[in-house]
């Protein structure tokens, strides 16, 4: 062989390396979207008998023929109010975290569930029964959160925040024997790192986050009750990227109830925010600064993707809504809202009554440039408008 050719031959040989070696590089944290597992998201619901009887039992079937790994539920057991001679419970008796239980020990897979302002903070309206807010997320504690393990008919260990003396932070709770509030531990906050990804649910409730009047029965809010379990969050939120960064976790998710508003639009009745200082803008008591604050800091140093998933305003979207102080999108930083149906159409607000009885796949590869991905599910046996084909 000349030495012309083995020349070009040797060229040859080391191009096809390189074509090789790049490829390679371009898998490893890529974008090729080949997903390790799913997780189903949810909440919101149900909000009527059909939804509970017909609904709900349509969505879970659904989800146990899907692939998930784990579901989670982002809070609200019931409507806002409850409905007069409803079959199943509306108000806040005992029967409708009886209902949730069962909805959720229902489902194949391990399931998480963290409270919703509906099923405890908004409690004390008088359509709902006029129950004490904090006894009634005492009794949601023992229902749902008296261990380490998920619901579901699979369990799934979690992480409990359960102590005060750890630095956690405490919540109040209620005293059954003194009929009074007292300190007590924040079970329902929950955190799991699973195949990479760490996720964590947190006790952040709409309306204020309780700090105004839920309506009739509940005048001002419980200033106390907010102020003790935002440290705790605050203090969850912290360790969750602490562990992350421990564990060298490939992305975040955080789940929690409320809708705090990224801008000043006020979109599906959120709070209307600066999304630059993140102060809110609409004169009600801001029971979110600290929270969101805390969460654009921590993500922004992660780096890698972070996602918070919410409810409460009942309109599915998947966008990018964070800005930082100079007012540019932390682009690593992913809302979603799960669907609801409002049921009761809003004054004024025809466009905000749906028929969504609905779930997210969240589509998880932690190999992934994104990590994360997300398919709205519509339940065929739920479609309204346009029925299944």
């Amino acid at each position: 062989m000349s030495r012309r050719s083995l020349l070009f031959v040797v060229l040859a040989v080391v191009a096809t390396c390189s074509v090789a070696a790049g490829i390679a590089v371009a898998k490893d944290g890529g974008n090729d979207k080949t997903f390790e597992y799913a997780v189903g998201l949810w909440g919101d619901m149900p909000y009527s008998d059909v939804q509970a009887q017909t609904g709900v039992p349509n969505l879970i079937t659904d989800m146990n023929g899907a692939d998930i790994a784990f579901s989670v539920h982002n809070g609200d057991l019931k409507a806002g109010r409850g409905t007069p001679g409803s079959a199943t419970p509306t108000t806040c008796t005992d029967a409708l975290y009886t209902q949730g239980l069962g909805y959720f020990n229902a489902l194949r897979q391990p399931a998480i569930f963290t409270p919703g302002d509906n099923d405890w903070t908004d409690c004390d309206r008088n359509e709902n029964g006029n129950f004490v807010d904090v006894e009634r997320l005492q009794h949601e504690r023992q229902v749902f959160f008296s261990s380490n393990q998920s619901l579901g008919q699979k369990t799934m260990t979690l992480t409990v925040q359960s102590s005060p003396t750890t630095g956690d932070g405490s919540c109040l709770g209620w005293n059954y024997t003194t009929n009074s509030t007292q300190s007590t531990a924040c079970v329902e906050n929950r955190r799991w790192t699973y195949k990479g990804v760490t996720y964590a649910t947190l006790n952040v409730q709409g309306t204020c986050n309780n700090r105004c009047s839920s309506g009739a029965g509940d005048p001002a809010g419980d200033e106390a009750e907010y102020q003790a379990r935002n440290k705790a969050d605050l203090a969850w939120l912290d360790q969750t990227f602490d562990e992350a960064n421990a564990q060298n976790s490939a992305g975040v998710m955080i789940i929690w109830q409320a809708d705090p508003g990224f801008d000043t639009s006020g979109y599906q009745g959120a709070p209307k925010r600066d999304p630059k200082t993140l102060h809110e803008t609409d004169g009600n008591p801001d029971g979110f600064f600290d929270l969101l604050s805390e969460l654009r800091t921590q993500a922004i140093a992660f780096k890698k993707p972070v996602v918070l998933v919410h409810g409460d305003s009942h309109y599915f979207m998947v966008d990018k809504p964070l800005l930082d102080s100079s007012g540019r999108r932390v682009e690593n930083f992913t809302r979603v809202e799960t669907f609801g149906d409002h049921v009761t159409i809003a004054a004024g607000h025809p466009e905000w009554d749906t028929n969504d009885v609905h779930w997210v796949k969240a589509l998880v590869d932690p190999n992934s440039r994104d990590v994360f991905a997300f398919q709205p599910q519509i339940v065929p046996a739920n479609r309204v408008a346009v029925p299944s084909p």
